[in-house]
């Protein structure tokens, strides 16, 4: 029986080991494709301005996979609170995570019932700190990010922070080919007014300016949009609106 039991210990050896030989198997090192490497569906430029009382952000709905328009109602605002909202570019999926890590803040400060809440100033020195602290694990977030809303003094912020934690706070900001071309155009509509203040009306008719710019001109652009305005009476998101375009003009381009 001993010679038994060796000899079909020694068939089950053999057929584990010609198993093994032709059983392909794939080593990696742990948390290896964890990290993102180059952003994959993006978003697009993004725009903002403050006005007499509030600050007004706009950007279009679409989503690409490189230069080609995957997903057409992509929805980039994140709505904190009653007073303060963020808005995205860049890598789409990084933005799902940030999304989650606001929200679970939010709750945080809920849970504590003391009729205290994070205010747009607060949330953009935050939002700092995590996205320098993933850059320095060399696992950054994609993303460019516009923080708009009111302050604890009860006036308009805007600022904005990118993947590697630098901010700053403005009047006028934009992202992505925005920086380029929007700023400008916002810098001399405001300075076009004089000393009149820019209302509500006049911010989001500059912002739809700009977006139509840049949908004549940045690739990657798609002409619905969403436009939000914050005040201190709270948050408006309009519903999506086509921006209007005339492409006659190209039929006079030559040398191309």
């Amino acid at each position: 029986m001993l010679g038994y039991d060796m000899f079909m210990q020694g068939q089950a050896a053999s057929k584990d080991s010609t198993k093994d030989k032709y059983e392909v198997h794939i080593k990696k090192a742990p948390g290896i494709f964890k990290h993102t490497m180059n952003p994959m569906v993006t978003m697009s430029s993004a725009v903002g301005i403050k006005f007499d009382g509030g600050v007004a952000v706009a950007s279009d709905v679409g989503g690409y996979y490189g230069k080609m328009m995957r997903f057409r109602n992509v929805d980039r605002f994140i709505k904190v609170n009653s007073n303060t909202l963020i808005l995205g570019s860049g890598d789409y999926s990084d933005f799902q995570y940030i999304k989650d890590v606001v929200e679970q803040r939010s709750i945080s400060e809920q849970i504590l019932n003391d009729d205290f809440q994070m205010d747009a100033r607060s949330l953009h020195s935050w939002l700092t700190r995590v996205m320098y602290n993933r850059r320095s694990k060399f696992d950054p977030l994609w993303n460019n990010l516009m923080v708009a809303g009111i302050d604890h003094d009860n006036k308009p912020f805007i600022g904005n922070v990118d993947m590697l934690g630098l901010s700053f706070e403005e009047n006028i900001v934009a992202t992505g080919l925005g920086l380029y071309i929007a700023v400008p155009m916002m810098r001399a509509a405001v300075e076009a007014r004089g000393d009149q203040p820019l209302d509500k009306a006049g911010a989001v008719e500059i912002l739809k300016k700009c977006l139509e710019v840049l949908y004549y001109r940045d690739c990657i652009s798609y002409d619905k949009i969403r436009i939000a305005t914050i005040t201190k009476d709270g948050i408006e998101i309009s519903d999506e609106t086509r921006l209007p375009s005339n492409w006659e003009f190209a039929t006079k381009i030559e040398g191309f």
